[in-house]
This record gives structure tokens, C-alpha cells and sequence, in this order.
């Protein structure tokens, strides 16, 4: 059974952010990030790589006032994204999880294709701030992702004292779970994942 490319490009302009994107789930890990924040690009990037997604982000936003409009935003968009891209999830794992580890650090996530928004997160940060990005941001980033994708994920941090790898092991481990449940099944032929018939 073959799928169709899994792809979606999205725009998204407000008063605040100024925003595209471009998806392809099947991808090789290349990405293209400018957001205006250094340590948001870093992550984003590692999101990309680790799920062998190819993603495109270019994002404007309100940073003299702070980098809240722009994560949050960019979290919408690529939670729509990746939403248009499963189209009706045929053929898909659907479950995935991760448990990664950097140098002290240590981050677990697992992950649902399921249709329902939820996001759990258990993660600390010894600093509020990395870079110019304040920790808080993270979690509203997931939040946003998982809000417009339609998924749940639980992500937990597990070990780490240094606030830079608790973050790293956080999008590393989500990335690692995604990948794994956008994996098309081979068993699954042509079948939506769920008894209900959809999800």
C-alpha cells in the first residue's frame, strides 16, 4: 500500500506574529528555522532532525515586547501542520513514545494521535531563562502544538540539573514519540487506527 506525500504548508499572520511554515513528515531531518529567538531555532532544529521531519519555519513576531506571541504561535502552526499532513490517519502507528537521555539529563515522552488535544507536562528548569527565550515558553509552545494538532502527549522530565539539556531532552524525546507514531504501519494497510473507525 502506498501513501501520498504527507506534507502541508500553512501561513499565519496577526497583529502580533507573522508566520509560515512548511511540513513534510516523511522527510530526512532538513531544516530551514528563523524565528528571531536563537535558542526556539535550536530546539526547533533538534524537533526536526530527531523526527526525520523536513521543516521550514520563518516567523516575525512581537520580540520587543517578549518571545510569548512567537512560540506560542508557532506551536499553533505547526500543530496545524501536522494535522492537515495526516489527513484522516490512515495507515498510521498513531501511538509512539521516547525516553531520552542528555549527558545528566533524562526525558520521557509518549504521545497519542488520537484526535483529542491534551497535553501533560512535568518539567522544572533551574533558570528562567535560556538565551532569549524565557523556560515557561516551552510548555506553552507543546500546549499550543497539542492544542492544534489534536494529539495528546505527556512529556516528563525525568533527570537534569543543567536547564539547557532538560529543554533538549524534552523536544528530542517528543520528537523521537511523533516519529514513531506518524510512522506508517505496514501491517496497518489501509485501516484508521481506532475501533471507532476514525480518529
Amino acid at each position: 500500500m502506498s501513501h501520498p506525500p504527507r506534507s502541508a504548508s500553512i501561513a499565519r499572520r496577526t497583529s502580533e506574529t507573522d508566520i509560515t511554515l512548511a511540513l513534510a513528515l516523511d522527510g530526512t531531518g532538513q531544516s530551514r528555522i528563523e524565528t528571531g529567538i536563537g535558542f526556539f531555532d535550536h530546539m526547533l532544529t533538534a524537533f526536526a532532525r530527531h523526527g526525520q521531519f523536513d521543516l521550514t519555519v520563518t516567523a516575525r513576531g512581537d520580540l520587543h515586547i517578549d518571545a510569548h506571541h512567537t512560540v506560542e504561535d508557532v506551536g499553533i502552526v505547526l500543530g496545524q501542520a501536522l494535522a492537515e499532513a495526516l489527513g484522516d490517519k490512515r495507515g498510521i502507528t498513531r501511538f509512539g513514545h521516547a525516553l531520552v537521555p542528555m549527558d545528566e539529563a533524562l526525558a520521557e515522552a509518549a504521545i497519542d494521535i488520537s484526535g483529542r488535544a491534551h497535553l501533560a507536562w512535568n518539567a522544572t528548569f533551574t533558570r528562567e531563562m535560556l538565551g532569549d527565550i524565557d523556560t515557561q515558553l516551552f510548555e506553552e509552545f507543546f500546549r499550543a502544538f497539542t492544542g492544534n494538532a489534536r494529539v495528546t502527549l505527556h512529556i516528563t522530565s525525568r533527570a537534569g540539573t543543567n536547564a539547557h539539556h532538560i529543554a533538549e531532552s524534552c523536544f528530542k524525546a517528543a520528537a523521537r514519540a511523533l516519529r514513531m507514531a506518524v510512522a506508517i504501519d505496514p501491517r496497518a494497510g489501509d485501516l484508521i487506527p481506532s475501533t471507532k473507525g476514525a480518529l
